[in-house]
């Protein structure tokens, strides 16, 4: 399972320009980037150096003076500033520069940048590539940073997309929209202006006992040049790991939100035991439903909070997200762990040609937190395919965290075919990257979940435990007076007491709960439950998936 430090990384990115180097800059007289001899490129050729790749043994990237990439920790990297002035596209053509990043101890390996002379029409159609010229001059950087011991750094560690430089929102110098840094990993800010979850290129063998996980990395970004006036970047990449090769061409809009349409060509090198397409990885420590007596002083900390679903046969899935317990079980029993001794939940969502499915963080208000990092503005995620995936599922994995730093649940498809060297996979989708759903429901939608001891005040169950949840919105805001929805509940074992609905008792509007008591859970294995509301033959909610640890 991959770390990402997350708090870590986000405030690189907050506070790149924000120094005292920044008025220097702003100053400072316009510079070119230096640019390579052209050499021929096209996305049929970058298709054919990936298969080509991936027939040929895997050469790792070379990473020069390691000992001293390796000193750039977080601080230091955070001190290191590309000077705007010598941004990609700085002064056009198209309204968004690109800047580029120092490399580090968490991103070393070298990264080649190259800018095309032309925007490519189609896949058959051909320009000229040239590469952006690593040079350490492009970074402004203290005086004590090891930065500059390096004597024969490469390349860049990755790159970013600044706001637009004729629009009337944030400052294109100090404020950028999405940021590809570090293996295989990007991101992308929301509506509310936030970075938070990551997306990642390819996953090999994530969250598994018996296999090592693989980071492939982004080795090569192509650049187009924008049609001007465009909201659009278009970026190829090569991509590179043991496992396999891959072509990416990324088109980018930035409109309230970020859009993201993904074009990939992937080559196996050799069999891959876990093979995961289009992921993501985000945190999630505790919410109230899970919140134990003084863990944190915030009642939440979470960039998402649930996976949605929306399958192949229609129906709406959400699931909220845990983190598995490492205490003990009662019973002498641990629950499954990872390499690292900690405990893992995979669960896995069948579905056959998928319309969408996401990390979605529902919770957004700011007494939810508490925090001044805001949570409830952290972007969700959500990916919908556009082409046939076929049959697979949606793997989930969720990892003990005790803290926020580092990202602990990933979600993917993994198609149902074995991953055999050899074979290649053709996949095109969109990433949506805004606060909410991109495709609005009728169906009520699951709000809140609750879980605490069984039975009543005063006549409390042993071994019984009463769960909340919580919907809002369809067809409940218009329920005759005197009536109330019917909750179907299915656990994969044990036995629901005391199933009731009623309007949650703050007033408010199409707000309903569910409640039942879960008892006679024999073992440690996980509970499947599934509930919805109905009314008559009507589906009047989506369906709550839980998937409960018994303690």
């Amino acid at each position: 399972m991959s770390f990402l430090n997350r708090r870590h990384f986000m405030g690189t990115l907050a506070t790149l320009l924000a120094s005292p180097f920044f008025t220097r800059l702003a100053q400072a007289e316009p510079d070119h980037l230096d640019l390579g001899p052209g050499t021929a490129f096209s996305w049929e050729g970058l298709c054919a150096e990936a298969r080509k790749r991936a027939q040929q043994p895997y050469a790792p990237p070379l990473s020069p003076d390691a000992a001293i990439v390796d000193r750039i920790d977080w601080d230091a990297h955070s001190q290191i500033h590309f000077k705007m002035d010598h941004a990609l596209f700085a002064d056009g053509p198209g309204d968004y520069a690109i800047a580029f990043f120092h490399p580090g101890k968490f991103f070393p390996f070298p990264v080649k940048m190259y800018r095309l002379d032309q925007p490519l029409e189609n896949e058959h159609a051909r320009t000229e590539a040239r590469e952006v010229l690593f040079d350490r001059h492009l970074f402004d950087m203290p005086e004590h940073s090891p930065a500059r011991e390096l004597s024969h750094p490469s390349g860049f560690a990755g790159f970013r997309i600044q706001e637009s430089r004729s629009g009337s929102g944030p400052d294109w110098r100090s404020n950028d929209w999405a940021a590809f840094l570090g293996a295989s990993y990007f991101r992308a800010i929301g509506d509310e202006y936030q970075y938070g979850l990551s997306a990642r290129g390819v996953s090999v063998n994530t969250g598994t006992q018996d296999q090592k996980e693989e980071f492939p990395l982004f080795t090569h970004f192509y650049f187009a040049p924008p049609q001007p006036g465009s909201r659009e970047v278009s970026v190829y990449a090569l991509l590179d790991g043991p496992s396999l090769s891959g072509a990416y061409h990324f088109t980018l809009t930035r409109n309230k939100a970020v859009l993201m349409d993904v074009q990939a060509e992937l080559f196996l090198r050799r069999d891959i035991a876990h093979f995961g397409l289009a992921p993501m990885t985000s945190m999630y420590w505790f919410s109230d439903k899970d919140k134990t007596f003084q863990e944190d002083w915030r009642p939440q900390v979470h960039d998402s909070d649930g996976l949605s679903l929306w399958t192949g046969s229609n129906e709406h899935i959400w699931r909220p997200l845990i983190n598995p317990s490492n205490a003990e079980n009662p019973k002498g029993s641990h629950p499954p762990t990872f390499e690292w001794g900690l405990p893992i939940e995979v669960s896995h969502f069948s579905d056959e040609n998928p319309k969408g499915f996401g990390l979605i963080q529902r919770e957004r208000h700011f007494d939810q937190y508490l925090d001044a990092v805001h949570y409830e503005r952290r972007p969700s995620l959500w990916i919908e395919p556009l082409n046939a995936w076929g049959k697979g599922t949606v793997r989930l994995v969720e990892l003990h965290t005790t803290e926020e730093l580092y990202d602990n649940v990933v979600a993917m498809w993994v198609p149902a075919a074995p991953a055999r060297a050899g074979s290649r996979h053709s996949l095109r989708y969109r990433l949506y990257w805004q606060a909410d759903e991109p495709f609005a429901t009728t169906l009520a939608r699951c709000v809140g979940t609750g879980i605490g001891r069984g039975g009543e005040p005063g006549h409390r169950l042993p071994g019984v435990h009463k769960f909340e949840v919580v919907f809002q919105g369809g067809e409940l805001f218009h329920l005759p007076a005197g009536s109330a929805p019917e909750a179907v509940i299915t656990p994969s074992r044990g036995r629901i007491l005391s199933a009731a609905t009623e309007p949650v008792p703050n007033g408010q509007p199409g707000l309903w709960r569910a409640l039942f008591d879960l008892a006679e859970v024999k073992g440690s294995d996980p509970v499947e439950i599934r509930l919805y509301l109905k009314r008559g033959n009507d589906t009047l909610s989506e369906t709550w998936l839980y998937h409960y640890l018994p303690t």
